[in-house]
């Protein structure tokens, strides 16, 4: 059959974006994303880096312009730099970005940039030691520091931080932490959690910070002036006058981003994600080990999925559980 050019859901939304999972595995164990003591999968249930590789060629020869390697952590993942090189070198792909914890990027900086890596996003929540430990629970800042500072010297074209805010956690390091990225001249985006998994450390609904609420913050220190500028994911971006840094809100719950959702996801597994927030999925693994290297199959898989792609997640603020996988399985 005839393949289309675009990936078209039934909302007449196009599919731009891909997420693709490398790892569940993370040397961190965040409160938001993970329990402290975690299972992770076997490796025979994990896609393989070439099984990743074609997912990605699949996805682009479908019009996909944007993909972004996720974990867990993904450059705990073996050979990471190998699977960049195999994805970059692709015809038709627009926007290569990595979502990472940074800790890595001190050995891993030059060598994703040499491998076709453009973009990063780099998950920062605090720049106080100690509090990053307990929000990490395992992390070091200072590495992460190096690694932000590697990153800049390997030449990424833009890097932004990602900071997941949490009252009475973090909340009061919003100003500090814009004040970071302008002197070190990277974009920023703050992000409301969001109710994915069973976290022990918190309750959700005292500590959910609405981005209206941290945008508010900014204010008292710095214009924002809004734009529309898009990088194609769900931020809202915002300049200042006096800096090149932009500022970027995720509100899956104050501002529902769904009318305009672009995006897809592949966990580590292989299970097609068509939403986020819902459990609509479909099982690429089995495809890809049923017709091992035939991406047309593969393709018809992928364009018939479009129909599963919900209209809107519903997430709540009450602390409820609305989905039971952890981030680390998606990556966000």
């Amino acid at each position: 059959m005839a393949l289309p050019d675009e990936l078209i859901d039934d909302f007449g939304r196009r599919v731009r974006y891909v997420r693709i999972s490398v790892t569940d595995r993370c040397d961190f164990r965040c409160v938001y994303c993970m329990s402290e003591e975690m299972t992770f999968l076997p490796r025979a249930q994990v896609l393989t880096l070439e099984e990743l590789a074609l997912v990605a060629r699949a996805f682009i020869e479908l019009g996909v312009e944007k993909v972004r390697l996720t974990g867990g952590e993904p450059l705990v993942r073996r050979d990471i730099d190998r699977l960049v090189e195999d994805i970059g070198s692709l015809p038709g792909l627009r926007d290569f970005a990595m979502t990472t914890n940074g800790a890595g990027l001190g050995k891993y900086a030059h060598r994703l940039r040499r491998a076709g890596l453009e973009r990063l996003n780099i998950s920062l929540d605090s720049l106080d030691p100690d509090r990053f430990r307990r929000l990490t629970r395992t992390g070091d800042l200072a590495k992460v520091i190096e690694g932000i500072h590697a990153a800049r010297e390997a030449g990424f074209e833009r890097i932004k931080l990602n900071a997941v805010i949490l009252k009475g956690r973090n909340d009061d390091e919003v100003i500090d932490l814009v004040d970071f990225a302008r002197r070190e001249g990277l974009d920023i985006s703050f992000i409301e959690e969001m109710p994915l998994g069973d976290v022990s450390d918190h309750s959700r609904d005292e500590t959910y910070c609405s981005s209206d609420d941290v945008q508010a913050l900014i204010e008292t220190r710095h214009e924002l002036i809004p734009t529309t500028e898009t990088t194609l994911g769900p931020s809202r971006y915002f300049r200042m006058p006096d800096s090149d840094t932009r500022v970027g809100f995720i509100s899956p719950h104050s501002h529902n981003f769904c009318a305009t959702c672009n995006r897809v996801r592949v966990t580590v597994e292989g299970r097609l994600l068509l939403c986020l927030g819902n459990e609509h999925s479909v099982d690429l693994r089995a495809v890809l080990r049923r017709h091992p290297g035939d991406i047309e199959i593969l393709k018809e898989r992928i364009v018939a999925a479009m129909a599963l792609k919900p209209e809107r997640h519903h997430f709540t603020t009450d602390g409820d559980v609305q989905v039971v996988r952890f981030m680390n399985m998606t990556g966000g």
